[in-house]
C-alpha cells in the first residue's frame, strides 16, 4: 500500500515573512537613527528616548496602515478578477474550458490529454483551477490585508523596542556607540533569521540589511550632529 508523500514547500510562509521582515527590519533601523540623530544632536538620553517612542507608535501605525491599503489593492483586485471569471464560466463554459486546456498545452500536455485535465478539473472545482492556472492565485499567496497589518504593526514595535532597550540601559557617554553596534547586531540576526525562516542562505540577507541599516544610522547621525551645531 502506498502512502502519500506530503512536502512542505516554504513558499507558503512568503506572505507573512515578507510583512515579518520588513517591519522588524524598519523598526530597527528607524527607530535606531532617529535616537541617533537626536542624541547627536546634543539631546539627552530622555530626548532620545521620547523621540524614540513616538518614533514606534507613528512607526508602527504608519506600517499597519500601509500594508492594509497596499494587500488591500491587490485583493480586491483578486476579487474583481474572479468575479469576472465566474462570469465567464457560466456564459462560455466551453470556451473557458478550452482556455484552460491550452495553458497545460503551452506547459508541454499534449492536447487531448489536456483537455481531458481540464475537463475534470473543471467538474470539481471550476473557479480553483481557472484562479490557480490562468490568474496565479493560489492559498500560499492569496492577499490578507488584515494579517499583513498587523504582522507588520506587531514586527515593527518589536523591532523599534531593541533599540529603545539599549537606549534606556546604555550610559549617556556609551549612548551613540552602544546603539549604533547593538543595532548592527540585531539587524544582523534579522537577516539570519529571516534566510533560515525562508530557506535562503544566510550570508547575502545579512550583509544587505547589516548594510542598509548602517548606512541609514551613518547618515542621520551625522546631519543630527550638524544641525546640532548649527543651532
Amino acid at each position: 500500500m502506498s502512502r502519500a508523500h506530503k512536502e512542505h514547500h516554504l513558499i507558503a510562509r512568503i506572505g507573512w515573512l515578507r510583512a515579518a521582515v520588513l517591519g522588524a527590519n524598519d523598526g530597527i533601523i528607524s527607530t535606531a537613527s532617529l535616537i541617533l540623530g537626536v542624541a547627536s544632536a546634543a539631546g539627552s538620553r530622555n530626548d532620545a528616548l521620547i523621540a524614540g517612542v513616538a518614533g514606534l507608535v507613528a512607526g508602527a501605525m504608519s506600517m499597519a496602515a500601509g500594508e492594509y491599503v497596499s494587500v488591500s489593492s491587490q485583493s480586491d483586485t483578486e476579487h474583481a478578477d474572479l468575479t469576472r471569471e465566474r462570469r465567464e464560466l457560466v456564459a462560455t463554459p466551453d470556451l473557458e474550458k478550452e482556455e484552460l486546456a491550452q495553458i497545460y498545452v503551452a506547459r508541454g500536455v499534449k492536447t487531448p490529454l489536456a483537455r481531458q485535465v481540464a475537463g475534470q478539473l473543471m467538474e470539481k472545482d471550476a473557479i480553483g483551477a481557472h484562479a490557480h492556472d490562468e490568474l496565479g492565485i493560489s492559498e500560499s499567496n492569496t492577499a490578507r490585508p488584515v494579517q499583513a497589518a498587523l504582522t507588520s504593526a506587531v514586527t515593527f514595535s518589536v523591532g523599534a523596542a531593541l533599540p529603545l532597550a539599549l537606549t534606556a540601559v546604555s550610559p549617556s557617554p556609551w549612548l551613540l556607540p552602544g546603539v549604533s553596534a547593538g543595532s548592527l547586531v540585531f539587524l544582523a540576526l534579522l537577516g539570519i533569521i529571516g534566510a533560515k525562516a525562508g530557506g535562503a542562505n544566510i550570508l547575502k540577507p545579512t550583509i544587505r540589511v547589516t548594510f542598509w541599516g548602517a548606512l541609514a544610522m551613518a547618515l542621520t547621525t551625522g546631519i543630527g550632529a550638524l544641525l546640532g551645531k548649527v543651532v
